[in-house]
């Protein structure tokens, strides 16, 4: 298991979720250690959503000294969509809004939050926040994610199967 700073601690009534698992072990967010780009460690928290500590590495730079917007989109996206997933919702992204509140220093960690507002036949009506230590709104987000149709998701279960991978467990 990958070491993590003691900043990227749970909070009380958190529970770790085992991310390095095939497939989470090749999330374009989560997968990768290197503190150079993202460092993100996945929790459930004590309401049974999707939480996270999060750190921008210096390859997340967009203004000078801070992550960049997409970066920060990025982490609200598989948040947001892995907090459906948590819930038994086999879901993708259809719709993303994300609002940027503060500039999000380098090199500091955020806590990630996400939960389901309501579920409307196929879609899944989401939001998310990530906040500084100092309690800080730096970005928030709303999302539609759309549970797939079970061609789809045989499909990909499929993809996932060529490279010896297993798809639909994801949290």
């Amino acid at each position: 298991m990958t070491d993590y700073p003691p900043e990227m601690g749970a909070e009380p009534g958190w529970t770790e979720i085992d991310q390095h698992r095939p497939p989470l072990n090749r999330r374009f967010v989560s997968a990768d250690a290197d503190p150079k780009r993202f460092r993100v460690r996945y929790w459930k928290d004590a309401d049974g959503n999707l939480a996270a500590k999060v750190r921008f590495g210096p390859n997340c730079e967009g203004p000078p000294g801070h992550a960049h917007g997409g970066s920060l989109a990025s982490v609200l996206d598989e948040a947001m969509g892995g907090n459906s997933w948590l819930h038994g919702h086999a879901a993708l992204a259809g719709t993303l809004t994300i609002k940027y509140r503060a500039p999000f220093p380098l090199e500091t960690v955020a806590t990630v939050t996400s939960k389901i507002e309501r579920v409307e036949g196929r879609k899944v009506f989401t939001s998310g926040a990530i906040r500084s230590a100092d309690g800080t709104l730096h970005a928030e987000g709303e999302g539609i994610f759309v549970v797939m149709r079970e061609d789809v998701q045989q499909m990909l279960a499929a993809e996932a199967r060529k490279d010896g991978r297993a798809f639909g467990d994801a949290y």
